[in-house]
Formats: structure tokens, C-alpha cells, sequence
């Protein structure tokens, strides 16, 4: 099955083309140009250098999130059109689950993070299991760094771009329990998402065009100053 995959949920945009489990084409750009400016150029331009029609993907798997939230809804809309056009089925997956699909198999508790402003990070713990088989082993959550060192008593592996911003903290708070990857794979990859992707169109785990929407984990800020103007009325 030949699956394209991408994210827009950071501000590094990847688009990925698999055909089973070979990769044949990876896009990834980390600058600060808006992923409505490159989104659609980077799938034109994976599928053109891999000689691959529109119309001949089997499906495509977008990155859900948690991230930011323009990123997200540019991302979204884009694989909903894209979809819609070539009747493809799509699965959604969750930035957080493709960064800690990047580790190699680990007996380390594994903690992606992704910088959420506001002095907080994304973040979920992940464990290898049976089988080398990687299970998510909390809810996805907005949570500040001093509170999530709380959570952590064994060694962990941190992944994601909250490195960049709080990795020093992490390393300070944390000495004996830290580790971190190559900061390469600090960024969510094209082929990962598309890899993931393609395990739930297998099982028929499609979304609905119609109706999908992106993991934000915590309302936006539109959505809390909406709040503060209209508080809800006591009873």
C-alpha cells in the first residue's frame, strides 16, 4: 500500500511516502514559513520525484496533534481536500505517538514533548512492551515542566521539540534519569507518520472526512478569552 504521510503540528512541516514498509520519499523543512506556504508544494513535490500519481495512493495518514493549533487546522483542511479528491480513505494519528515511534525498542520509559507556550508541553508516557510492541501508558496533556518532573522516577528518554526549550531544565532536574536521542529526531518524520498511518487503514480504522478534527488537549486561547467574556452563569 502506498500511504502519504504528513504533519503540520510543529513548526518543522514533513510529508512522507511509503509503499508498505520502504520508504521512497521524505520532505522536511524546519523554518519559520507557514505551513500554508509549503504545505501543498511538499506533497507536489514528493509525489512528483517519486514518479507517483495522486491517484495511485492506496490512503493517506495525517498527523493529529497535539501541536499548534494553525499548524493543525492548515494540515487538516488540506488532507480533507486532498482526500476528498482522489476518494482515498485517511487515518488520523497523534504527533506524540509518531515522536516516541522514532525510539528505537527500549526498556526506558519514553516522553515525548512538545512545546506548548504558556510555560507547558504536550506530552504522553510510552513503554515497550511484549513483542517490542509500544503502548501509551497515559492520556495526552498539557502540563508544565516542574509538574512532569514529578511523574518521573526511572530513567526516560526525553524526544521531541520541548527538548530544545526545556532540555537544560530537564537535564538539571533530572540527572540521573534523563536521556536524550539525536536531536534529529526531535522533529515528527514524514514516513513515521505515513508508517503508523498505514497500520489503522489496514484495519480499517478510518476517519470521516466530514467530521475529524485535530487533538488539541487544551482549548485555544480564542476559546478561553470567548470564556472569559462569557462566563457561564451561576446557579
Amino acid at each position: 500500500m502506498k500511504v502519504l504521510g504528513l504533519d503540520t503540528a510543529t513548526s518543522c512541516g514533513c510529508v512522507g511516502l511509503i509503499d508498505d514498509e520502504r520508504i521512497i520519499s521524505e520532505y522536511l523543512l524546519d523554518i519559520p514559513v507557514t505551513h500554508s506556504e509549503r504545505l501543498l508544494g511538499a506533497i507536489e513535490l514528493v509525489l512528483r520525484e517519486a514518479h507517483c500519481a495522486m491517484e495511485d495512493l492506496d490512503g493517506w495518514a495525517i498527523s493529529l496533534g497535539p501541536g499548534s493549533f494553525t499548524g493543525l487546522r492548515i494540515g487538516v483542511s488540506t488532507v480533507k481536500g486532498l482526500a476528498f479528491a482522489n476518494r482515498k480513505p485517511v487515518a488520523g494519528v497523534s504527533t506524540l505517538d509518531v515522536l516516541a515511534s522514532q525510539t528505537s525498542p527500549t526498556p526506558f520509559l519514553i516522553c515525548p514533548i512538545l512545546d506548548a507556550r504558556k510555560g507547558e508541553v504536550y506530552t504522553a508516557f510510552y513503554r515497550y512492551g511484549e513483542e517490542n510492541f509500544l503502548k501509551r501508558q497515559s492520556a495526552y496533556q498539557a502540563i508544565t515542566p516542574e509538574d512532569l518532573i514529578k511523574k518521573i522516577n526511572e530513567k526516560t528518554i526525553f524526544i521531541g521539540d520541548g527538548v530544545r526549550t526545556y532540555g537544560d531544565y530537564l537535564r538539571d532536574a533530572l540527572p540521573s534519569f534523563a536521556i536524550f536521542p539525536p536531536p534529529s529526531l526531535n522533529v515528527p518524520h514524514g514516513p513515521v507518520v505515513a508508517r503508523l498511518g498505514l497500520e489503522r487503514l489496514r484495519k480499517g480504522d478510518v476517519l470521516d472526512l466530514s467530521t475529524f478534527t485535530p487533538i488539541y488537549v487544551r482549548p485555544s486561547e480564542a476559546e478561553m478569552k470567548w470564556k472569559e467574556r462569557h462566563p457561564a452563569p451561576s446557579i
